[in-house]
């Protein structure tokens, strides 16, 4: 529109009027941004004095606004033709500049001019682009001309004044270099996604995605996209603010999953999960406020650059190679970071700061493209198999971790490489030089051996060098090395030097020692072990048989009860004990005695420093008292007795496994007579220990001879004196010694295992007796009571024996009983009941005898599957008013746990009675009949039926 005349003044200095910018014909652009006055909220209407025209005459303006953006804000600037031609030149304003765009809330650009009115003439005609406001202007010759401009936008970075000719020149070139970028951007985008297809790592999509956003955001920033596709004005922010919203994103994802961060620590994935979120909260964020989420963009690149920058420096020192090789890609960051800050703050203000910019953001990409890449390819298939034979060997080496060891003879020069210098602590290079020079750091015991085998080498000029040695390091420490080498022959058949590797081999040493160590010594106390111990009084014994003053003493030493201790206090607690008593006993050792564990709970010692029988016996008062003084453990006192057997050395003695054995005898004998003493070794022990060898010989073949009887006590009804049943008792009737009480044989055949087949001999020769009675007798109510041992209740077969027993005998089941005792039971009560439970399902009887001598079990009877009870005889014995009272409230108990009662030990006819009126339903005791054979039963249970008839 025409702007409106309102007034002129007669004088070029008024305080209104603007200067105008004189423009030559050379001139090509020329930057009117500092020159420009900015009105701002003027509204539709805007009045502004001229700029003095050639004859000095200012003039007033008003200019009302056309356009429906304008913002209510004004620029005006004046120009002044100065030359005699007329000049056409074109107002460029561009829309979006990043340099002075700002950190916080950055100027994300706009329409800048809606239009602009000279002083003289018609509005200016806008020229069609859509990167910047252009207005074509004519100067005439000498003329002056005001220009007000509405604003589209409160900012207006930048006006420029251009040559029509160099501005389509420069646009044309900036076009080229734009156009080249972006398709080295999109080609780098695409193959690092095919890369991606081909290597499906996770570093390979996080590079392809920070591509994309790179290429979005170059894309935007060169007026590429408006191309592309349809943005509507207005909505370029948004789109910008959303790239840069997508480049911050993908650095801190690239940076995660190219350092793969999650192998450090979860809290990683953690944090890039709550950063990425935040992140497309803010890329949301962005159709509202455009300008707050690109300055929080601009925040997040910047920290994670920095971060990242502080991340890739540690794993760097950690040896991590991923963080080392991409230290050239940070850095051009950091260099671009610090560029683009400089830029957006002003510091950098120049139209090429914005192109190279985004150009150094695809040399950035480039580079983290190319790393990427080292890592696609590296072990691939295309350099498999191209090393030679050396750089195989050179590898396998450097692999092995070995040092090389080189002596060049002809110079007697040593190198080693790496230099173990540096691993003993001595300065570098202390060992490349002389072979003498290794000769002073070479342990005493190695260095003749080190000097002889390099002399054997040279002199013979063939063999091989493999030999161990130590050297001495900075701290006085050893290292042992093991070197392997050979001689290098010349053409004149001389050695000229000899090759090999290196290796520090001290763990490995130190391992053998160990190992050589625990193999005679106790893992627990680390004291010698028996063969260690053997292979000393062995030496000993050689010594003694020379110098008269040399006569050692075995000491045999086993703690009483110790199971006890460990089943009541555990394993850990009798280690402790055992602990205590190692370092008790060896405090009473003087420096020429010996001790030893040989076994669990038992001890050796052997005694130099004492020669004299009464001193002898006083060492052994003092171990003995040693151990019985008590061991404090949680507050209570825990006192353990020793048996000792002590031998002193004659010349009758061949061997020290003879003298130990002798010991051993002596201390068995000590635990026989109860223990807590001292037992001299004798003869006549040894007889005891044969004796037992000849029983446990005898009992193996005592059954195949036919030995083994069946003795039967009879257990009676106190009801009406008829017998109820029977005992079986086993006897051995052996064909020189005559018979053989149980508990002479029983104990033996316990520990030797040949209690099984006792037992199982038992129980059926019982039963096929029991069948044979009843059938005679009628099918008599009788039942048939076998002993069971701890051996035969923890077997497998145990279950299986029972029922085949009963099978080939052919009696009822219910006519069968098994005896236990309370303490057999009690040893493992979760065991018993399952067997027992597994026994009473056949349908036979289960007797606990001996019932009140063992472990308080009341407690637990409820859950055993028992039928009968045995009272023990030593309840009766008691003839107190309180043994009474406690035979009435076993029997009252047992009654009512629905289980019979039998009594054992009857003594009278009163005890009987007795029994009867408190609700005993059975006896066994001689009163009512002695053990007697199968045939004796036989003829009693005759005349009982006979006289039962009659």
């Amino acid at each position: 529109m025409l702007a409106v005349l309102v007034g002129l003044a007669v004088t070029a200095t008024s305080a209104l009027a603007i200067e105008p910018i004189k423009i030559a014909r050379d001139d090509v652009a020329l930057d009117l941004s500092k020159a420009v006055e900015i009105h701002r909220g003027q509204g539709d209407v805007f009045q502004v004095s001229t700029a003095p025209d050639v004859d000095g005459i200012v003039r007033r303006i008003e200019v009302e606004a056309q356009d429906a953006r304008s913002s209510g804000d004004w620029a005006v600037f004046a120009l002044a033709n100065t030359t005699e031609q007329q000049i056409d030149r074109l107002i460029v304003a561009p829309h979006f500049r990043l340099v002075g765009s700002g950190l916080f809330w950055p100027d994300l650009g706009s329409q800048r001019i809606a239009a602009i009115t000279p002083s003289a003439g018609f509005t200016l005609d806008r020229q069609d682009s859509p990167d910047a406001d252009e207005f074509l202007v004519t100067l005439n010759p000498g003329s002056v001309v005001t220009f007000v401009a509405e604003l589209s936008s409160p900012n207006l970075p930048q006006v420029y004044l251009w040559d029509p000719a160099a501005y389509k020149d420069t646009v044309n070139a900036y076009t080229l270099f734009r156009g080249i970028v972006i398709g080295i951007a999109g080609l780098l985008a695409l193959f690092l996604t095919i890369l991606f297809v081909v290597k499906g790592t996770s570093m390979f999509p996080a590079t392809a995605a920070l591509a994309w956003a790179v290429l979005a955001y170059i894309s935007i920033d060169f007026g590429f996209l408006s191309k592309v596709i349809e943005i509507s004005p207005g909505n370029e922010q948004i789109w910008r603010a959303g790239t840069e919203v997508g480049l911050a994103a993908t650095l801190v994802v690239f940076l995660f999953a190219y350092l793969n961060l999650n192998r450090w620590h979860d809290h990683f994935s953690y944090g890039v999960l709550a950063w990425i979120l935040g992140l497309f909260i803010i890329a949301g964020f962005a159709i509202i406020d455009p300008a707050a989420s690109a300055g929080i963009a601009r925040l997040s690149f910047a920290a994670t650059a920095v971060v990242g920058l502080c991340i890739i420096v540690y794993l760097s020192l950690q040896g991590y190679d991923r963080a080392i090789m991409l230290v050239p890609s940070w850095v051009m960051i950091i260099a671009w970071l610090v560029g683009s800050w400089m830029a957006i703050t002003g510091t950098l203000d120049n139209d090429i700061v914005q192109p190279a910019i985004g150009g150094g953001l695809i040399l950035i990409i480039l580079l983290i493209g190319f790393t990427v890449m080292q890592h696609a390819f590296a072990g691939g298939a295309i350099f498999q198999g191209l090393f030679s034979d050396m750089e195989r060997q050179a590898l396998a080496l450097t692999g092995s971790g070995d040092a090389v060891w080189d002596w060049d003879v002809a110079r007697d020069r040593v190198i080693t490489r790496p230099d173990v210098s540096k691993q003993l602590g001595l300065p570098a290079g202390s060992l490349n030089g002389p072979a003498r020079n290794w000769l002073s750091l070479l342990h005493t015991d190695d260095r003749d051996t080190f000097r002889t085998t390099l002399d054997v080498v040279l002199e013979h000029r063939r063999g091989r060098i493999s030999q161990s040695f130590r050297l001495r390091g900075a701290d006085g420490h050893y290292h042992w090395f093991a070197l392997r080498a050979r001689p290098v022959i010349g053409s004149d058949g001389q050695i000229i030097r000899c090759v090999g590797t290196m290796v520090d081999v001290t763990e490995q040493k130190k391992a053998e020692e160990r190992l050589l160590h625990d193999a005679v010594h106790d893992n627990l106390t680390g004291l010698p072990s028996r063969e260690l111990f053997l292979n000393r009084l062995d030496a000993i014994i050689a010594i003694a048989r020379t110098e008269q003053k040399v006569r050692p003493t075995a000491f045999v030493i086993d703690i009483d009860r110790f199971k006890q201790v460990n089943d009541e206090l555990g394993i850990s607690v009798g280690d402790t004990i055992l602990l205590t008593i190692a370092r008790r006993l060896h405090r009473l050792l003087k420096p020429r005695d010996s001790l030893c564990r040989l076994s669990g709970d038992q001890f050796a010692m052997i005694l130099l420093s004492e020669q004299e029988p009464a001193r002898i016996a006083a060492v052994a008062d003092a171990v003995k008292q040693a151990i019985r003084t008590p061991v404090t453990f949680a507050r209570r006192e825990i006192i353990l007795t020793p048996s000792i057997g002590l031998i002193s050395w004659t010349s009758a003695q061949t061997s020290a496994e003879e003298m130990l054995k002798d010991a051993e005898l002596a201390m068995y004998q000590a635990k026989r007579f109860g223990g807590d003493r001292i037992e001299p070794f004798r003869p006549a022990f040894r007889s005891i220990g044969n004796n037992r060898l000849r029983v446990e010989s005898d009992l193996r073949r005592a059954i195949e001879r036919s030995e083994m009887k069946l003795a039967y006590q009879p257990i009676i009804r106190l009801s009406d004196h008829s017998i109820a049943g029977f005992e079986a008792l086993l006897r051995w009737e052996h064909p020189r010694r005559g018979t053989i009480a149980p508990a002479d044989f029983i104990p033996v055949a316990e520990s030797s295992g040949l209690i099984v087949p006792l037992g199982l001999f038992a129980m059926q020769q019982a039963a096929e007796d029991l069948y044979r009675w009843q059938k005679q007798a009628g099918d008599l109510p009788l039942t048939m009571s076998v002993n069971l041992s701890s051996r035969q209740l923890i077997r497998r077969d145990l279950v299986g024996d029972v029922r085949s027993v009963i099978a080939r005998s052919g009696i009822q089941p219910e006519s069968f009983r098994l005896e236990l005792t309370e303490s057999l039971v009690m040893d493992n009560p979760e065991q018993s009941a399952h067997v027992l439970q597994k026994l009473k399902q056949i349908g036979i009887g289960l007797s606990l005898d001996d019932f009140g001598t063992g472990y308080s079990s009341l407690s637990y009877l409820s859950s055993f599957p028992f039928d009968t009870i045995k009272i023990d005889k030593s309840f009766l014995e008691d003839t107190t008013p309180r043994g009474a009272v406690l035979v009435r409230s076993v029997v009252k108990m047992a009654h009512e746990l629905g289980l019979s009662v039998v009594a054992e030990g009857v003594a009278d006819e009163h005890d009987a009675e007795q029994l009867k009126q408190m609700g005993c339903e059975y006896a066994q005791s001689f009163l009512f009949g002695l053990p007697e054979s199968a045939d004796g039963i036989q003829k009693l249970l005759f005349e009982q039926t006979t006289a039962a008839k009659a």
